[in-house]
């Protein structure tokens, strides 16, 4: 594994981390989560990223973190990274979604506790919430780092202008925003329009969420839309509509490059985030120990010439 340094800190994140967004929940299998969990551990995946939403349920991702914690992982525990985040509906109430004060506060608390831990390395607001006050917010995730309840906080899916603006007021407070994250991907380069740039003026890492497209970058849904895929089980971002003959066309021109390179889909679809110096780390879900491994080779080949930049490109339509 390498390790890039997150933005103007001395904290450094692994290339690829491991995302609990699915495969971490009440309907997964736990002996497999644990040992995907000590799998990624063992390769040097030290960064574990969590919410306080994820599952499903919502929380059981982080309850069944705790017992994977419990059962050997804690005692790694200055040795791993721990990232939750609030601000997507987590419970019934006024007080159960949004970027409040109340339900910030209330959010990493009940996090720590599904957990078992003291602190989260990073906390981050999950998103920009226009009913609230920027400064309630940012109050908030100041008040977090300086109570012990977070090392360092970061944005999610923030406007640039908006994170920019709470990234300001975290620095009056001496309290420095240290990550944003976005999703970003081969065929979703909205983070190339203004991110980049932000980025660079903040001083912040870059940490990259959804890089396969949830799954449309693999090999997934060439053939068909299998029964045990996301779209068919849940279909929440991706619908079955979306998976049309062009966009299958492409997917398919993209795996002739991929195999052109002696990688996988996945793989390449990985590389190509990481050959960009400005991501410090991409978030990688998996439902076995096989397809982390798997993803983790993505790692031999970070090279990509100009004429397979070009390629990619003009397959999706950017050129």
């Amino acid at each position: 594994m390498k390790y890039r340094f997150c933005g103007k800190s001395g904290l450094q994140l692994p290339l690829i981390s491991l995302g609990m967004w699915h495969n971490f929940g009440d309907t997964d299998r736990y002996a497999t989560m644990k040992e995907t969990a000590f799998c990624a551990f063992d390769n040097g995946i030290t960064h574990f990223d969590l919410a306080n939403n994820y599952g499903p349920a919502p929380g059981s991702a982080e309850t069944n973190f705790g017992r994977i914690l419990a059962d050997g992982l804690g005692s790694h525990r200055d040795e791993i990274i721990v990232s939750s985040k609030a601000g997507h509906f987590m419970w019934e109430g006024p007080y159960g979604d949004g970027g409040s004060r109340k339900y910030l506060m209330a959010s990493i608390n009940q996090s720590l506790k599904r957990t078992g831990l003291e602190y989260f390395d990073i906390f981050y607001s999950h998103r920009y919430c226009p009913e609230t006050p920027l400064e309630e917010t940012v109050q908030a995730l100041i008040d977090i780092v300086r109570q012990g309840k977070a090392l360092y906080v970061g944005l999610s899916k923030y406007p640039v202008d908006k994170a920019a603006e709470a990234c300001r007021m975290m620095e009056e407070q001496h309290v420095r925003c240290l990550v944003y994250q976005d999703r970003y991907n081969m065929m979703s380069r909205k983070p190339e329009e203004k991110h980049i740039e932000f980025l660079k003026e903040m001083q912040l890492g870059f940490v990259a969420f959804s890089p396969l497209a949830q799954g449309v970058l693999t090999n997934r849904y060439v053939n068909g839309i299998p029964e045990d895929s996301r779209v068919a089980k849940s279909g929440v971002f991706l619908h079955r509509e979306d998976i049309t003959p062009e966009l299958i066309g492409r997917v398919r021109k993209l795996d002739e490059i991929a195999r052109g390179r002696g990688q996988s889909l996945a793989q390449m679809s990985l590389s190509w985030l990481l050959s960009k110096d400005e991501v410090t780390s991409v978030i990688a879900g998996a439902s076995s120990s096989g397809q982390l491994k798997d993803s983790l080779r993505a790692l031999d080949n970070l090279y990509f010439s100009d004429e397979e930049l070009a390629m990619i490109d003009e397959v999706l339509g950017m050129r």
